[in-house]
Parts: C-alpha cells; sequence; structure tokens
C-alpha cells in the first residue's frame, strides 16, 4: 500500500512545521503550503489524497481555497482547522471536518483523518441545505458560505448582536435565510 499524502495550507509556520512533523510520525507523506496559490499549483502537479487547510491566510484565504477544491476537485477530502472561526455545522459544504485550533485531541484529529482517507469519496453533487456560518473567535467578520456557489462572504453583524436573518449571496445573488437555534447560530438556503 503507497503512502498516503497530505497537503497542509497554513501561513504560520510554526504550525506547519509542527503539524507536517505529527502527520508524518502518523506514517503520512506531507506538503506544505503557505496559501491558497501556492497549495493549489501544489494540487495541480501531484493531486493529494487530502487537503488540511487553515481559514485566515494571506494571498488566498482558505475559503477561497476550498470553494476551488469543491468546485473543481469534488472528491477531494478536506479538513479545516482555524483558531479564528467557529463553523455551526462540524462538516458544511466546503469541509468534510473541522478543527479549531488548541482545542482539539490528537487522537480525534487522526481518527478523522484515517477515515476520510479509508474509503472511496462518496460525496453527491447535491448542495447542503444549510450552509455553514463561521463565527469569529477574535476579530474576524462572521462569515457565511453560499450553498450555491460554494464561496464564503463576510455578512454585517454588529458587535454582540446576531447576523442578519436573510442574506444575499456576493457572488451570485442566491438569497440564504439564516436561522438562529438555541445552541448556536445555523443557515438553510432557498
Amino acid at each position: 500500500m503507497s503512502q498516503k499524502r497530505i497537503l497542509l495550507v497554513d501561513d504560520e509556520p510554526s504550525i506547519r512545521f509542527v503539524l507536517a512533523a505529527i502527520l508524518e510520525q502518523a506514517g503520512y507523506a506531507v506538503e506544505s503550503a503557505e496559501d491558497g496559490f501556492i497549495a493549489l499549483r501544489k494540487i495541480q502537479q501531484a493531486m493529494p489524497d487530502l487537503v488540511i487547510t487553515d481559514l485566515r491566510m494571506p494571498n488566498m484565504n482558505g475559503f477561497e481555497l476550498l470553494s476551488v477544491i469543491r468546485t473543481r476537485f469534488s472528491q477531494l477530502p478536506t479538513i479545516v482547522i482555524s483558531g479564528e472561526f467557529l463553523s455551526v455545522e462540524q462538516q458544511g459544504p466546503l469541509a468534510d471536518a473541522f478543527f479549531q485550533k488548541g482545542n482539539y485531541a490528537l487522537p480525534d484529529f487522526l481518527a478523522t483523518i484515517g477515515e476520510l482517507l479509508a474509503g472511496p469519496r462518496k460525496r453527491t453533487s447535491e448542495l447542503p441545505a444549510r450552509p455553514p456560518v463561521w463565527t469569529p473567535t477574535g476579530d474576524a467578520p462572521v462569515m457565511l458560505t453560499c450553498t450555491q456557489c460554494l464561496r464564503s462572504f463576510p455578512i454585517d453583524a454588529c458587535e454582540g448582536a446576531m447576523p442578519p436573518k436573510v442574506a444575499d449571496c456576493i457572488f451570485c445573488g442566491t438569497r440564504l435565510d439564516i436561522q438562529l437555534v438555541a445552541v448556536g447560530m445555523a443557515a438553510t438556503g432557498d
């Protein structure tokens, strides 16, 4: 059996170094990239088996990278690790799994990687009805991922206030209804 290849995308060198060491010790071959543009070049040169990416990066951020991956390489599994955003759903239209930096157990992380690499991808072409609202943990804006074009964009939310109930995608114009639930925020698209 050949060694599985993981592309690790993060603008912080220390994160890339530590995660690459952990993944290599677990038996994976690891390529690194510091932003989405470099990651896409590496994907075009040699398709990895899995992509792990941060969301907030210079040049091309993780939202943009994941949108390209979902439209051009839909069978490629992806994991988001972010310290600046929380996903309402653990799995949204852009990523197969989400981990918050500094707030996950390494065995769970490695188990998720193993599960995503275990079998053939069974992603359907049907877009999810509930796009995630990516809420900031710091000074980042609240982001919404469109269910139609799979692009993420900031939505207006005043400090301490909830996001609006309706937002139109700034890229394709799709009307997205944002609904609040007891455990957090969730969104449903028309």
